[in-house]
């Protein structure tokens, strides 16, 4: 049988807890061999979407196929061919790092040699050949999580989970994390990637769906997402409070756009194309003027930014 296309495919999913609908026609779909984010507010359904596609809970309406099998009536073969690293560490503290993968191996029920040539093998993909017999309480957080990966990966499932993998990490360990995702999405893995740091999507994710209330508001790559808020903008600092009209002036004839003022941070903002003529004809502008500038620069929307802007309109459905 032909591999499937997509990795994940959700279609109409839904969840209800009580009076709460986590889940609200949730359409999902993830192209094998990529990272897909998931992003959202905190309750926006996040996790009960990949509590759903891991067969951890059932849907109460919809349907879902992960690996090619249907998330209900395929359970079994779903769970043969996923991983899943939750928000907190899965691993044994008092055990070492190839204990801890050797007795995973065990749980899965590859044979004693053929776990422990499987623990050596992962503990050198994931940069902890080093720290095999340290406790893995004793690991760093990136450490750790790298090992939580390992784990996951005992039996080289095609699609991973990541719900909130780097949650609590240190900027050094998040990116010890991201180095470990990278290579194993070049291995040809695909990653279901849910998070809240936006930074973490921008950095991994071929492409992004932003949920809120339970469903899908907006999709595409992380500069297509960018790119609903306009292009590029020019933002100027000025020294002087007394200054911002007559540089607010001179931004608002490059501008292609409504020219933002934030008096407070003595910021001009204001969308513009033609990037280095604009920014050249602002400069020389601001220099023949007199007027004192502290920074000034071009820059594109966060995703960040993006993110607020979705979250914020979207209204609660009646």
């Amino acid at each position: 049988m032909a591999e499937p296309r997509f990795a994940v495919v959700a279609e109409g999913l839904r969840k209800r807890y009580g009076d709460t609908e986590a889940l609200a026609g949730l359409d999902l779909r993830v192209p094998a061999g990529t990272v897909h984010g998931l992003l959202g507010p905190n309750g926006a359904g996040k996790t009960t979407a990949v509590r759903v596609l891991t067969t951890l809970t059932a849907p109460d309406g919809g349907s879902a196929r992960v690996a090619g099998h249907d998330v209900v009536r395929e359970a079994a073969e779903v769970r043969r061919g996923i991983g899943l690293v939750g928000q907190r560490a899965a691993v044994d503290e008092i055990l070492g790092g190839r204990q801890n993968l050797v007795m995973f191996g065990r749980l899965h029920h590859l044979g004693a040699k053929r776990a422990r040539r499987r623990a050596d093998e992962l503990l050198e993909r994931f940069r902890l050949t080093g720290a095999a017999d340290k406790a893995a309480g004793e690991y760093s957080g990136g450490m750790r999580r790298r090992l939580d990966l390992a784990a996951s990966m005992i039996l080289a499932p095609p699609v991973l989970f990541l719900d909130e993998p780097t949650t609590g990490l240190d900027p050094r360990a998040r990116s010890e994390v991201w180095d470990a995702i990278r290579a194993l999405v070049d291995g040809g893995t695909t990653v279901l990637l849910t998070t809240q740091y936006l930074e973490e999507a921008d950095r991994l994710a071929s492409a992004v769906s932003v949920i809120d209330h339970g469903r899908v508001i907006a999709e595409g790559t992380p500069d297509e997402l960018k790119k609903r808020l306009g292009g590029d903008r020019i933002e100027v600092v000025v020294d002087d409070p007394a200054a911002l009209p007559e540089a607010a002036g001179i931004v608002g004839r490059v501008a292609a756009g409504e020219v933002d003022v934030d008096a407070e941070a003595l910021r001009i903002g204001a969308p513009v194309s033609g990037r280095a003529a604009a920014l050249t004809e602002a400069v020389r502008a601001l220099d023949e003027s007199g007027v004192k500038v502290a920074d000034i620069g071009l820059r594109r929307p966060t995703l960040d930014e993006v993110f607020l802007h979705l979250t914020e309109k979207e209204e609660v459905p009646s």
